[in-house]
């Protein structure tokens, strides 16, 4: 059982014991809880892939939507964890309880309204996400359970935040580790043994989720974490505010994530399911890859957010700069593995269909040439996010998904035909990274010009007081 700690000795441990130690034993339930994640959304497109190749594209359809439920989840989830870490650092425990039961509360009613939404126009939401007349009738199937259990996904994504915020990555690796490894035990109960095809795996996913969310939820209480509670719900646009400066950057890269996987889907559709489908499993495989570095990132934002608020700006700068060079590290492995096994990643999933595996293939390449470039675009935008620089954080966390890939998706292929499909994702990390160096560079210098001003401050008080006594 884990030891319970207080608030107290939370705040010391975030603001005293060495960064790099720090950093690492927070990610690591961080890293497992995203590898996790990933395995199960890569095991719903593995197991529907064994169905057909139109079921494969449906998995493409569906997470475009997907991306949209995350991306309400995650701007009041990040934006509510990002505002919790630095009140919690200034000792601001009982305003944080109010902004934790906000965000969590307003998740719910969020994503109950687009479950209603999503069911009552499910036809011509299925066609608006890029489904063809083949994929269409295996997207709607999956579609219609996902949107049943999006209230309680919302407001998961938002608990898991406020426990990571809080520096209690333990006990949100409990809950969402548990549900990942639920998922992928009844994946194939429910799509082969009860014959339920593509709604079976959707159906798999809800029911997981919700119970990662019940784990969640409970887990809120106990070890010194800020329990929510409904009399805490404060709707104020005072608190909205500080959330949506914190959270819209998770928004506009989830959303606009969404809304590159639509053209993406549009515009592979004309070289046929085969396209959607290869494109679909190499963004699984990427999200796979990454999660493993976003997961180390999110050991990061806690440690950042608590020493900025205590304005201990050298230790966020330290933690930066440590972060920055491991993911690199990992990721330039990681990409050079990609690119020498790309033809048997992309097999696995569909070993039958040819065309699958060589559009896949090449476009899986493409990527692992621009993929460690990912370590700096990600951290610079943790960077500018948790310390509260919403603009400049939303520009970084715009440009990969939106910025760059949008026009990419929709130019490229027109100029090159499948080609430009392939090389859209990797030439906008490329520009992305070019956007996100100066960002970087200029909050670390203001950071240290802002510790030069506190220690300055600080050395003036206490000859002040050697002079009185």
């Amino acid at each position: 059982m884990k030891h319970e700690i207080t608030a107290d000795e939370k705040f010391k441990m975030m603001t005293q014991a060495p960064v790099n130690r720090l950093i690492c034993s927070l990610a690591v339930p961080t890293i497992i809880s995203m590898l996790i994640t990933s395995v199960y959304n890569m095991a719903d497109t593995f197991f529907v892939s064994q169905i057909g190749t139109s079921a494969s594209g449906a998995v493409g359809i569906a997470f475009s939507l997907m991306a949209i439920i995350q991306a309400i989840g995650f701007t009041l989830g990040m934006g509510s964890g990002n505002f919790i870490s630095r009140l919690l650092g200034q000792k601001n425990r009982q305003y944080a309880s109010k902004v934790a039961a906000t965000g969590f509360y307003t998740a719910l009613g969020i994503g109950a309204t687009l479950a209603a939404f999503g069911l009552c126009f499910l036809d011509p939401l299925v066609y608006a996400l890029g489904a063809t007349k083949t994929i269409a009738p295996y997207a709607k199937s999956y579609i219609k359970f996902i949107l049943i259990g999006t209230p309680y996904m919302t407001a998961s994504f938002v608990l898991n935040n406020i426990l990571r915020f809080q520096g209690s990555a333990f006990f949100a690796m409990l809950g969402i580790g548990t549900g990942g490894i639920l998922n992928i035990m009844l994946d194939p109960i429910f799509i082969f043994c009860l014959h339920l095809g593509t709604g079976g795996a959707a159906l798999a996913t809800i029911i997981s989720q919700f119970i990662s969310f019940c784990i969640l939820f409970y887990n809120s209480g106990i070890s010194g974490n800020i329990k929510i509670q409904f009399k805490d719900f404060t709707p104020k646009w005072k608190i909205y505010k500080e959330i949506l400066r914190g959270g819209l950057p998770s928004f506009y890269r989830q959303f606009l994530g969404s809304i590159s996987m639509i053209y993406l889907n549009f515009s592979a559709g004309p070289y046929g399911d085969a396209a959607i489908a290869a494109m679909a499993i190499v963004t699984r495989v990427f999200l796979f890859a990454i999660s493993a570095m976003i997961g180390f990132g999110q050991g990061f934002q806690p440690v950042c957010g608590f020493n900025y608020g205590a304005k201990r700006y050298d230790r966020v700068q330290s933690a930066f700069w440590f972060c920055v060079r491991t993911s690199t590290i990992a990721l330039a492995a990681i990409a050079a593995a990609g690119f020498v096994f790309s033809s048997h990643i992309i097999s696995f999933f569909r070993k039958e269909d040819l065309a699958v595996i060589a559009i896949g293939t090449r476009a899986l390449q493409f990527q692992c040439l621009t993929f460690p470039l990912s370590a700096w675009i990600i951290m610079t935008n943790m960077l500018l996010q948790t310390i509260g620089k919403g603009t400049q954080a939303s520009i970084v966390a715009v440009s990969r998904q939106g910025l760059f890939f949008i026009p990419a998706i929709i130019i490229l292929p027109r100029l090159f035909g499948l080609l430009g499909v392939q090389i859209s994702q990797p030439i906008s990390d490329v520009f992305s990274f070019l956007l996100a160096i100066p960002m970087a560079i200029s909050t670390l210098r203001e950071m240290k010009s802002q510790q030069h001003a506190e220690k300055m401050l600080l050395n003036k008080h206490q000859d002040v007081k050697g002079v009185t006594l």
